[in-house]
C-alpha cells in the first residue's frame, strides 16, 4: 500500500467549477443546531411514547448545553483573539456567533413552549402532575413547608451581593434563585444567590401520588424560613453556562496529568457565555447578573421555567408501559452464545473458548441490539483470565465508572500477563473519570500512557497475543464504539472480533506508538489516521469516480455522524459530477450540500434519529463489483469498512484513529442489510435538501412502516432465540437495495432478506464459496425483455411516491415491496407470479 500523501488517482476535475466557493459549503455550527432541532422533534412528536417524549425533552437539554460550552465558548475566544479568518462557509467567528445565537434563542423557545402546551397538560391526563405550589391542597402545602424546613433549608447557603459580601461563584449549568430582599428601612434591596441544591430531588413527590412539585417553586414559597426579617421584593430562577474550551499548551506542559487537572480546574471558572433567566425578572435582577458575569444582551435567554429539563428524565423510570416504548435487552451473540454447545461445523463436548469462536471465523457485533457484557467484556474478561494468553492492550477513550473492562485489565496483570492501556485523558467531560481509572491501574502495576502531544487518542481498539499449538495468535477487536458498558446500552455501534493476522500486526504498530515514539506509516490492512486513513479514503472516492468516468456503474454509502472535513467533500463533490451514485447517512454536522445543479446531483443526505444514538461507521465503496473482472489489483470486489473515524478534520489529522475493511462476505451481508435497512426506513429518517433544511420521511398511505432500529432489535432476538443461527443480525427482512457483496460477481443487486434463507451452524460462517454467495435470490431475470415482463404483471405493481425507490411490488399477501432497478422488479414478479398466472 503506497502511502505517499497523494493517492495514485488523480482528482476529477470538472470545468467551470471552483470547489473553494463558499457557497459550496454549509455551516458546522448551524448543522450542528439542525441536527438538535431534529432530536427536538422526537419531543414534539405525537407519535411517540409520552415518556419518550420525556426523555427527549431532557436529551435536548444535554446537549444544547453541551454545545453551548464547547462551540459557543470556542467561537467567543477566537473573537477576543481578535480571529477573522473565515470558515469554509465564508463566515466569520463573528458572524457565525451571532447566527448561533439567532438559531439557537427559538429552538429553546420551542422547548418551553412544548413542554407547557403539549408535554406537562399530557403528563396531567394521565395521572402524572407536575403542579405551580399554589395549586397543591392546603394540607399539600403544610407538608412541602416541613419538608423545606427539615430536608432542604439546613442544604442551602444564601449569598448576598453587597458592600461586604463580593459577588457570589455561581457554578456551570448549576440552578440558582435570584432573590431581592429590602431590610425596613432600606432604600435599595440587597441581590441574594440561592443555589437550587442537586442533591434534593428536582421533583418533589406529594405522598405516594405521581403528582409533584418542583423544587425551585418549594423553595421559592418557603424563603419567608431561609430569609427571615426582610421583605421579599422579587425571585427570579437563573441558570449559567460556562466555557469549557479550556486549553494548554501541550508542547510546554511538564506533565499531561498535571495539564488535565489544571485545565479542569480553570473550566470551573471559565467565562460565562449563556444565561438563561426568567422572562418576568426584574430589571434590577437582570442588570445585576448582566454585569457582574460581563453578559452582553444576546448571551441573555429568556425562557419560562422550568429552566433545565434534565431532571425530568427521573419521570421515564415510573412503571408505565402504557406510556413507555417496550423495553429492550440486548441479546447475545449466537457465535458467542455459552450455552451453546458446539462451535460450528465441530462437534464439542464443552462450549469452545471465545478464541477459538473468532478461530472459526470473523464475528460482527453491533450494539446495543448485542449485548456488551457478553461479547466485548467477555473477550477482554477471557483473555485476562485465559493461561494461555501473553499480553493484553486496549485504547481506553470512554469508559464507565464502574468499568468491568478496567477490572478484567487489571485481572490480567494480576495473573501475569504483559498489560499496557492508553487512557486518552483528553476525552472532553470525561477527564475526570479516566484520571481516576489511570491512578487505579497504575496503582496495580499496570503500564498506562495517557496520550500523544498534539494528538487526541479516538480508536476503539483491543489486542489479546495468545500462545497457541500452531505458534503466537494476535486476535483484535476494532469498534465504532467506547468501552463503556452503560453507553453501549443506548449508542448503536460496530465492533468486529477477528484473528485476522495483518490486522493484529497493524494494532501492534498501533498499541506500540502509544507507548513508544513514534508512529509507523505503514500499515498492511487498517486505514490509520493521521497516516494513511485520509489518502486512502481520498483513493477510493476518487477511483469511483474512475470508474464512473469510464461508464460503469459506481457507489458509494457512507453511515457516519459527521461531514465537516472541506477536502472530503471536495472529493464527493468531484465524485458526483463524475457520475457516482453517493449516498450519505450523517448523523449530525454535514457541511456537503446535495442535490446542487450540475454539482450534487448525485448526492442525496440522510440523518436518522431514533430510541438509540446512531454512533457507528460504516462505508461502502463498490469498486466495479457489477463488471467484469478486471486486470487492476483492487478492481472487481467491493470494500466495505467500519472504524472510529467520522469524515472530519479532526478525525482525520488530529486524532489517531483506526478503521477496518471487512472482508467476509457473511459480514458484509450483515453490513448490506443495515445500510438499506437505514435508506428504506421511513419512520425516523430525514433527508436534507440543497439549503440544508431536513424533511422527515413518512410513510404513504396503506404503506408499511420500516423502523431500522425497530427491526434490527427484532433481528438480533430471532438470532438469539434461534438453535441455528449464527448470524448476529440474520438480515432476512423483506428490503429492496442494490449493494454488492464478494462474491456478488456481474449479479445485480439483491432485495435484502427477500425469502432468504437464514445461516445455520451446519452451514458456517468463515469460509466463501459460490454456494455462500447465492443464499439470497438476486434481482436478476432470465433473459427476457424487462419491458414485456413489466407490461405482462402491470397490475401488479406501480411507481411510488419516493425519493428513493423506483418501483413497488404487490405481493400475493396484501404487502408492498420497494426496488430500486428493473431488474430487480422484473425477477421480483416473475418469482412471485409466474407460476399462479
Amino acid at each position: 500500500m503506497d502511502h505517499d500523501s497523494e493517492p495514485a488517482i488523480p482528482a476529477y476535475e470538472p470545468a467551470d467549477v471552483d470547489l473553494t466557493d463558499s457557497s459550496l459549503y454549509l455551516n458546522r455550527e448551524l448543522s450542528a443546531l439542525a441536527f438538535q432541532r431534529r432530536v427536538l422533534h422526537e419531543a414534539l412528536d405525537e407519535r411517540n411514547p409520552l415518556l419518550e417524549r420525556v426523555r427527549f425533552l431532557a436529551i435536548v437539554t444535554r446537549n444544547l448545553d453541551e454545545f453551548t460550552m464547547k462551540r459557543i465558548g470556542g467561537l467567543k475566544q477566537q473573537i477576543e483573539a481578535d480571529v477573522t479568518e473565515t470558515a469554509p462557509d465564508g463566515r466569520t467567528p463573528e458572524e457565525q456567533l451571532a447566527a448561533v445565537h439567532e438559531t439557537l434563542r427559538p429552538m429553546l423557545a420551542t422547548q418551553a413552549r412544548c413542554y407547557r402546551d403539549a408535554i406537562r397538560p399530557a403528563l396531567a391526563a394521565e395521572g402524572i402532575e407536575i403542579l405551580d405550589y399554589d395549586d397543591a391542597a392546603a394540607a399539600e402545602q403544610s407538608e412541602l413547608r416541613t419538608y423545606f424546613e427539615e430536608s432542604v433549608l439546613p442544604t442551602l447557603t444564601p449569598l448576598s451581593f453587597d458592600p461586604a459580601h463580593p459577588f457570589p461563584f455561581i457554578s456551570n449549568r448549576s440552578l440558582s434563585l435570584a432573590v431581592l430582599t429590602r431590610h425596613p428601612n432600606a432604600e435599595d434591596p440587597t441581590f441574594t444567590r440561592i443555589k437550587i441544591p442537586p442533591n434534593r430531588p428536582r421533583l418533589v413527590q406529594l405522598g405516594d401520588d405521581t403528582r409533584y412539585v418542583l423544587l425551585e417553586e418549594v423553595i421559592r414559597a418557603n424563603l419567608d424560613l431561609l430569609l427571615p426579617n426582610v421583605e421579599i421584593v422579587d425571585t427570579a430562577l437563573f441558570r449559567l453556562t460556562r466555557n469549557a474550551e479550556v486549553r494548554r499548551n501541550q508542547e510546554i506542559a511538564e506533565d499531561l496529568i498535571d495539564m488535565v487537572e489544571d485545565v479542569l480546574e480553570q473550566r470551573r471558572f471559565a467565562s460565562v457565555v449563556r444565561m438563561e433567566l426568567s422572562p418576568d425578572a426584574d430589571s434590577r435582577i437582570r442588570s445585576t447578573l448582566a454585569t457582574q458575569l460581563g453578559l452582553d444582551e444576546r448571551e441573555i435567554y429568556d425562557l419560562p421555567g422550568p429552566l433545565d429539563y434534565r431532571d425530568f428524565a427521573e419521570l421515564t423510570d415510573l412503571d408505565r408501559p402504557d406510556l413507555s416504548l417496550d423495553e429492550w435487552t440486548p441479546q447475545p451473540h449466537p457465535r458467542l452464545n455459552g450455552h451453546r454447545q458446539q462451535s460450528f461445523g465441530r462437534p464439542d463436548t464443552t462450549d469452545p473458548s471465545v478464541f477459538r469462536r473468532i478461530q472459526d471465523g470473523d464475528i460482527l457485533l453491533h450494539h446495543p441490539y448485542h449485548d456488551f457484557t457478553d461479547t466485548v467484556q467477555r473477550f477482554l474478561s477471557a483473555a485476562a483470565e485465559d493461561p494461555d494468553v501473553l499480553a493484553v492492550k486496549a485504547a481506553i477513550y470512554r469508559t464507565a465508572s464502574d468499568s468491568q473492562i478496567i477490572q478484567s485489565l487489571i485481572t490480567a496483570a494480576e495473573n501475569g500477563k504483559q498489560v499496557a492501556v492508553m487512557v486518552e485523558l483528553k476525552a472532553r467531560f470525561d477527564e475526570q473519570n479516566n484520571l481516576e481509572w489511570v491512578r487505579k491501574l497504575e496503582e496495580n502495576g499496570i503500564h498506562v500512557a495517557y496520550g500523544t502531544v498534539g494528538l487526541k487518542t479516538h480508536t476503539k481498539t483491543a489486542l489479546v497475543v495468545r500462545e497457541e499449538d500452531d505458534g503466537v495468535e494476535l486476535y483484535s477487536h476494532i469498534g465504532t464504539g467506547n468501552y463503556h458498558s452503560e453507553t453501549a446500552k443506548g449508542y448503536v455501534d460496530l465492533g468486529l472480533l477477528t484473528a485476522d493476522r495483518d490486522i493484529g500486526r497493524d494494532l501492534t504498530k498501533v498499541f506500540n506508538f502509544f507507548t513508544g515514539p513514534s508512529l509507523d506509516e505503514e500499515f498492511r490492512e487498517l486505514l490509520i489516521a493521521p497516516v494513511t486513513m485520509r489518502k486512502e479514503f481520498t483513493r477510493c472516492i476518487r477511483r469511483e469516480a474512475q470508474h464512473a468516468q469510464a461508464g460503469r456503474p459506481a457507489r458509494i454509502v457512507a453511515k457516519i455522524n459527521g461531514l465537516e472535513d472541506p477536502g472530503i467533500v471536495a472529493e464527493l463533490y468531484r465524485a458526483s459530477m463524475a457520475g457516482v451514485d453517493i449516498d450519505l447517512i450523517v448523523r449530525d454536522i454535514c457541511r456537503l450540500r446535495p442535490g446542487l445543479e450540475d454539482i450534487s446531483e448525485n448526492i442525496s443526505v440522510y440523518s436518522l434519529v431514533g430510541r438509540f444514538l446512531e454512533h457507528s461507521r460504516i462505508f461502502y465503496f463498490e469498486n466495479d463489483a457489477r463488471g467484469d473482472p478486471a486486470t487492476e489489483d483492487d478492481w472487481g470486489d467491493p470494500e466495505y469498512y467500519i472504524g472510529s473515524a467520522d469524515w472530519m478534520t479532526r478525525n482525520l489529522d488530529y486524532r489517531v484513529e483506526a478503521v477496518t475493511p471487512v472482508t467476509s462476505p457473511k459480514i458484509q451481508r450483515q453490513l448490506r442489510f443495515t445500510l438499506d435497512l437505514l435508506l428504506s426506513d421511513n419512520r425516523k429518517l430525514w433527508e436534507m435538501d440543497s439549503d440544508g433544511e431536513y424533511h422527515q420521511r413518512y410513510p404513504d398511505d396503506g404503506e408499511r412502516v420500516i423502523s431500522a432500529q425497530d427491526i434490527l432489535m427484532r433481528e438480533a432476538l430471532k438470532a438469539g432465540r434461534s438453535e441455528n443461527l449464527i448470524t448476529g443480525i440474520p438480515g432476512d427482512y423483506p428490503i429492496a437495495g442494490d449493494l454488492c457483496i464478494t462474491g456478488d460477481g456481474t449479479e445485480q443487486p439483491t432485495e435484502t432478506g427477500a425469502e432468504s434463507k437464514p445461516l445455520t451452524e451446519s452451514e458456517g460462517e468463515c469460509t466463501v464459496s459460490d454456494a455462500d454467495t447465492t443464499d439470497e435470490p438476486f434481482e436478476v431475470t432470465d433473459g427476457g425483455n424487462p419491458d414485456e415482463v413489466l407490461a405482462t404483471y402491470s397490475d401488479r405493481w406501480y411507481v411510488p411516491d419516493s425519493v428513493v425507490y423506483n418501483y413497488a411490488v404487490r405481493t400475493p399477501d396484501g404487502e408492498r415491496r420497494y426496488l430500486k432497478t428493473k431488474a430487480g422488479v422484473t425477477d421480483l414478479l416473475e418469482r412471485l407470479y409466474s407460476d399462479t398466472e
